[in-house]
Order: structure tokens, then sequence, then C-alpha cells
């Protein structure tokens, strides 16, 4: 028969496509599954590659944010220094001064620097807009996005001090400066307004240099500004280099979560296209042989197969970028809160490279299958038809049918030996899908380890405040300004230094808990800046009084403090000063130094600041800044902290209630973007059983209409489809529950090494015997589901219809 034209290839491309309806779903909807895994796991791997670094391009971020005395520097005079040599652009003067915010419920927050803005953009530090809107009038604010959650919200009312003349400002939207200039921004007027003898009056300058890289090229920037304004005008600058490393710091310990998720999506939707298309184009070898008899050429034959696979898995690789993208969205904002960063987008490049892979990826898969069939003659094809080659398997259904199993059952345990690719391909779906089960689950109990640890502050209900709280300023900045953004990994909380003298005597406030209805324990802290010998920088102490067992930080290795005489300190300052538990360190607080003998490491996230914990008593000098108090069960903390603060607050201290940090924040959205990936991944798995279920139950259509016709029922069909998926179900989950205990024991601890500490076991050890069973039930139930539709279709067709099939 001679060539066909064109126009009959593409009749026989549409009527492939129409005729395996079911088949032609099956294909578009696991690519589409599989490229929207890929977008999502794709876009959190870029968004967690450098964020701060794309943050600041974007925000045009200050190199160098400088403050200057406005008695001693005119605005003009600022204004000349942004043309200065080297200076590419500048922004400001804009009035600054810090605050001391307390929120409705009388909780103090961390001390803020407040700038005055006329708007949201400039040429160095255009902010990033959050939500809500920049204010208008004076009483309104806009806080860092680090601030919004359940206790602060748009509409919120905050005063800025504590003072009796302390202004109410109503929050009217949050931001983000990737630069960390500020924490608040208000109208220049109000932030004039707000400044006070305790905290005078700055001007802030924002600019940007070339070269801008090193230490070196930023002091020389600093050089010059000095000089350009009169002695002693420059009071502070601040440089970019610390904030980008605060910024990484605080988000290396989400890379490696990501990077884990997203090579499973990556690697599941390769393997499930492929199974995919392939199976597709292996099951019509008979069609191949018929179109072969009429006339068409092997490389036709190969195009009309090929083609047959994309034009379902193009319209699903559309279909899948789309919901991608709408999937990523919400895990991108996660992602922001998490790095503190400028809005995160899915990359314009991710949305070109993941299609163009898939499409890559069904080309290849449909083109192997479809150069065999193009080279099999035609009496070949027609006589394989779509069954498996004769022969296969059956030592397997020898072998299972001596079970003490109904016969269905082992008949369906069988099957998959005769397709062993199929059978590989569907348990490698189900293996990765409770890898990723697996790795959530561990996750999720490790995160929530994690939230118990990092804070043990938060378990006390109430906080009674002795001396005025001090905010913490931060370590000694290379410049000099001593200031430095507020961390995003733990929440605010009130404490006295202990070295400055109170007005209020802790005896009296002792025995004001003690006195008080509902109080079931208590303990004394404070915190002050320490000297440790041979450790270089800032030093933060925690000194505890009374019993602080329920102070105790979860263990890496030793025990909480007992008594005088005892130090724990963290994993980064154990490396710094080269000791190990049993050593002795020299602590001076207050000018008084004393020898500690470590007795344990603690589990300590707060960051670059080194925090060590210590006994009261071994400090005479110092008095406790504050009380955390836990209550009996049933007591009400917040009508607890009005009765004792009735008798707290007149002899000069106060009494808050204690509410969740954003350290917990944090975690929250972790564990949302380890579920939604999660149940992406799985359902991508699902996806894979089923088509493979369906393929299997296509070319078995016949046989089981014979089995029908001996006298099979409905219900023993379906068990007959679902057995032929439980063994591969079991098999996967028996291979993913050790990758993912694995994968969970690698990654856990690089996200800890990324803030610099180890993990305590409480963390690592989340897992138990009767959790991995379940887990690795998980697999068949993969499986199961997967199954269930086509088993369905098998035991409503009728034997008739299932015997003229071939």
């Amino acid at each position: 028969m001679s060539r066909r034209g064109s126009g009959a290839l593409g009749r026989v491309v549409r009527s492939g496509v129409k005729r395996r309806r079911v088949q032609t779903l099956v294909i578009a909807l696991a690519t589409m599954m599989a490229v929207a895994s890929a977008v999502v796991a794709g876009s959190l791997m870029v968004a967690a590659d450098a964020p701060f670094d794309r943050a600041f391009a974007q925000q045009r971020g200050a190199h160098i944010t400088a403050q200057y005395d406005p008695a001693k520097v005119s605005p003009s005079q600022l204004k000349d220094t942004g043309r200065l040599a080297g200076v590419t652009a500048s922004a400001g003067p804009f009035p600054a001064t810090t605050i001391k915010p307390v929120d409705s419920n009388g909780g103090h927050l961390p001390a803020v620097i407040l700038v005055g803005r006329s708007t949201p953009q400039a040429d160095v530090d255009a902010l990033d807009l959050k939500s809500g809107r920049w204010p208008s009038t004076s009483g309104e604010v806009v806080l860092s996005a680090s601030f919004s959650g359940p206790f602060i919200k748009l509409g919120t009312t905050v005063k800025s001090s504590d003072a009796a003349d302390g202004q109410p400002l109503t929050v009217v939207g949050f931001a983000v400066s990737a630069s960390s200039t500020a924490e608040a921004w208000t109208t220049p007027a109000q932030a004039s307004a707000l400044a006070s003898k305790a905290s005078p009056l700055t001007s802030q300058m924002l600019y940007r240099f070339d070269p801008a890289g090193t230490k070196e090229q930023l002091f020389a920037g600093k050089e010059k500004l000095a000089a350009a304004v009169p002695a002693g005008a420059l009071s502070g600058t601040e440089s970019w280099l610390d904030t980008k490393r605060a910024a990484d710091e605080g988000a290396a310990p989400t890379i490696p979560f990501l990077i884990a998720y997203g090579a499973l999506g990556i690697v599941m939707s390769v393997i499930i296209v492929a199974s995919v298309v392939s199976g597709a184009v292996g099951t019509g070898l008979r069609r191949i042989g018929i179109l072969k008899a009429i006339g068409f050429t092997p490389r036709e034959i190969v195009r009309a197969h090929v083609a047959q696979a994309l034009i379902p898995a193009g319209a699903g690789i559309a279909l899948g970028v789309v919901l991608g993208n709408l999937l990523a969205m919400p895990l991108l904002s996660s992602a922001e809160s998490v790095y503190g960063t400028a809005s995160l987008s899915v990359a314009w490049w991710v949305d070109l490279v993941v299609p163009a892979v898939a499409l890559l990826v069904v080309a290849v898969a449909a083109l192997v299958p479809a150069l065999r069939a193009g080279r099999l003659c035609t009496v070949e094809a027609i006589a394989v038809g779509r069954a498996p080659r004769t022969g296969r398997g059956q030592w397997a259904h020898r072998a299972l049918g001596r079970l003490p199993l109904p016969r269905p059952v082992t008949y369906g345990l069988a099957s998959p030996f005769a397709r062993p690719v199929r059978a590989l391909a569907m348990v490698l779906a189900v293996a990765f899908g409770t890898v990723a089960a697996t790795f959530a689950w561990g996750l999720t109990d490790s995160l929530n380890e994690v939230g118990e640890a990092r804070d043990p502050e938060d378990r006390a209900a109430v906080t009674a405040i002795i001396g005025g709280p001090v905010a913490d300023s931060g370590p000694p900045h290379p410049d000099g300004n001593g200031t430095e953004p507020p961390s995003l990994g733990s929440g605010p909380r009130p404490q006295s230094n202990g070295t400055e003298p109170s007005s209020v005597d802790p005896a009296q406030v002792r025995t004001a808990i003690e006195a008080q209805f509902g109080t079931a324990s208590y303990y004394g802290k404070t915190q002050a800046d320490t000297t440790v010998a041979g450790v270089s920088g800032r030093v933060r102490v925690s000194l505890y009084q009374g019993d602080a067992r329920a102070a105790s930080y979860a263990m890496i290795a030793g025990h909480w403090i007992t008594g005088p005489g005892q130090v724990v300190v963290p994993s980064r300052l154990l490396e710094k000063s080269d000791s190990e538990i049993g050593d002795t360190l020299r602590v001076t607080v207050a000018e008084h130094t004393v020898p500690l003998r470590i007795v344990g490491e603690s589990f300590d996230t707060s960051g670059e600041r080194l925090e060590i914990h210590a006994d009261l008593a071994d400090f005479p000098l110092v008095e406790p800044g504050v009380f955390l108090i836990d209550l009996k069960p049933g007591v009400a903390a917040a009508g607890y902290a009005d009765a004792l603060g009735a008798v707290v607050q007149p002899l000069g201290g106060d009494v808050v209630v204690n509410s969740s940090s954003q350290g917990e924040n944090t975690i929250l959205i972790l564990k949302a973007m380890a579920a939604l990936l999660t149940l992406m991944l799985v359902f991508v798995a699902g996806l894979g059983v089923l088509n493979s279920v369906v393929l299997d139950t296509r070319e078995r259509v016949h046989d089981l209409g014979v089995c029908k016709a001996l006298g099979m029922s409905p219900r023993q069909t379906v068990s007959l489809v679902l057995a032929s998926v439980a063994g591969l179900g079991a098999l996967g989950g028996l291979i993913g529950v050790p990758v993912g205990f694995a994968l969970h024991g690698f990654v856990l601890p690089v996200m800890g090494r990324a803030v610099g500490t180890a993990l305590p076991p409480s963390v690592l050890e989340v897992f138990d015997v009767a959790e991995l069973v379940l887990l690795g039930s998980g697999g068949v139930a993969i499986a199961v589901l997967g199954a269930l539709l086509p088993a369905g279709w098998a035991a409503r067709v009728r034997t008739a219809t299932a015997l003229r099939t071939e």
C-alpha cells in the first residue's frame, strides 16, 4: 500500500487520543501534578538560594545606614554627602528615634528604630509594603512584617512607651526593609514628636556605594562621610554586610529542608511522567501492527505515538504550570516570613525550564517504546498485541498459587511480574511518596520538640517585672553604633539587665507571688552582658534564682544547672573557647569574676549572640529582673496577672501575660509547608499507581472476562486488582520508610549546623516502632487508593464486553 499523507497521520494521532480517553486523562492528570510539584519545588529551591541578596537588589538596599546629630549638621549638608565620590545613590535625611512600644495587653515589645518617611519608595531602601497602607497622619505607624501575628494585626493600637505620656499609634501596615534600616515607620512630624531626652532625634541617611563588597571598602566610605560633615556629626553607621550575615543565618536552617523536598518532587516528577508515557505507548503494539499493515512507515509510526503522548501531556504540563504557580504563592509568602525578605515570586525561568524539561521527558519516554514499536515486524506486532510476553511471570503464579489465600488474591499478587519495568516504576512512585510522608512526619515531630526546647520562658504563663524593662541593644556593632535588627528566631521578652538598681524590693514581689492564689511555681531571672575569658566579643548571661528547673533548655549533653558554681553553655561557645563539659570558665558580671564549671551543653538557636546560663547566687551584686510564674490548672493567666499586678504595680513593677514567640510562627510555617508539599508528592505517587493499574486492567480485560465467565464475582475482581498493587505498595513502603528515616537523620543535623548548634536527642529521636510500622503501611494505602477507580471499573465491566475486547 502506498505511503499515507500527513492528513492520515493526523487522523491516526487524533483517533488514538480520543479512543483511549481514560488513559489520556490519566496522562494529563499525572503530568499536571508532576509539573505542578516540580514548579513548587523549583520555586522554593530558588527562594532558598540567597534570599537576602535578591531582596537587597530588588529594594536597592543601603550599603551604609548612617545616623547624624541634627544639631551639628544641616539637611542641605547631608544631601550634599550623597554626591561624594563613590556614592552611587542616597536617600534622606529622615528623622529617626528609638521607641520602646507596649502592646494592647501591656506586653513590652523590643526597642525599635522609628523613622519618619513620607513614602515607602526611595532611591535607596525602597520598602516592600506587605499589607495595609502607608501612614498619612500622626498617630499611625507601619511595623516590620516580623511583628505581624495573632497579637499585632492591622488596626492594633500600641503605645510608644509605657510612660504616662506614651502616645497611641495605630498599626496601618506591615513592611519589609531588606537593609533593616528600621523596624517602624511613621510620618516625619510624628517621628520628630516622639523623640525624647532618653531617645534623642537623629537624622538617618542611606547610601549605596561602588564598590561595597568588603568591610575595608565600606570603612573607606564611612571615612568619606565623616570627613564631609562637621566633627562629631556622624554618630553611627550600620553596614549591610552585618545585616546580610544575620539574614543568611536566619534563612540557613530552611535551605536543607527545601532542597530535600525539591529533590524529591523533581525526581518523582521525572519517574511518573516517564512511566506514564512509556506505558501508554507500550500498550499500543497491536495497533502499531495494524497501521504497518495498511502502509504506514516506521518513521510515521514513531511520530504518531510520540504525538499521541505529547498532546495530553502538553495539556497537563500547561495546567501544571498554572497550578504550580497558584500553589507556590502561599508557600512563597510563608517563605518571606521565614526569611524576612521582600516579596518572593515564582522565577520566570522556572516556568520555562520545568515545562521544557517535562516535554523533553515525555518525548524521550514516548520515543523509546515507539522506536521499539517501529522496528517490530507487522506480523509480530499484531500477534503480540498488548498482552505481556508469553510465559513471563508464570513462575510467580505457580509459587504464589501455593499460598493459603483466595485464588483472586494470589492471581493479583503475581500479576506485576508480567510487567517488571512497570512494576518497578510503581514501586519507585510509592517509595518516593512514603519517603516524603516519613520525612514530613519526623520533621513535624522534630519541629514540635524544637518549639518546646528553644523558648523555655514560653512555658511560664505570667511574667512579673521588677525593674523597668531594659531593651536589649544587641552586640557591639563593628561601626560602633551597637544596634542590630530584632531576630526572627525569638519573640519579645521583657527583661532587666540586672546590673541597674531597682526601685522594687524583690523580696516583696516574691512574697506577693507566693501569696497570690493560683501560683504553682516561679523562679527569678535576669540577663546581663558579660565577658568570658578566652571568648572574644560580647556574651549574654542569664542568671536564675530559685527553682530553675522550669527554665531548663533542652540539653545536648550534660545537665541543667542545679546550683551555684555551674554554667550551661551553647555549642558555639564550646567551639569558640575550645572547651568541653567539665572545664572551667571565668565569667565576669558587674566587675565580679567567678570561675564556673561547665556542666551542660544547651540547645540554643538565639543566633549570633552567645548566651550562657548560671545561678544568680554566684553574683551577689545582681538582683533578678523578672519572675516567671507557672499557674495551677484552671487558673486564667489574664485574671491572675490583673490580681498580682494590683499588688506589684504600686511597688513600681508590672505583670504581663506571656505570648507566643515569633519562633513559634516560623515553626508553624515550616510545618504547613511540609504538609502541603507532602500531600502533593503523595498525590503524584497515587496518580502513578492509578496509571499503571489502568494500563494493566486494559491489557487484561479479556482475561478478566474469562474469569468472570468462570464465576468470579465483582468483589473478587476488586480484590484481584487491589492485590496486584498491594504487594508493590508494601515493597515501596518497606523501601521508603528507611530512606525517609535516613533523610530525616541527615537533614535535621544540617539544619542545626546552619545556625551553629548540635541537636538534642529529643529533637532527633522522634520515631518509635509503631510510627514506623504505620508509615510503612502508608505505602500499601497509597497503592490501594490509586487502584480503587480502575478496580471499580473492572468490577463493573460486563463479561460479554470484556470477552469481545482484545
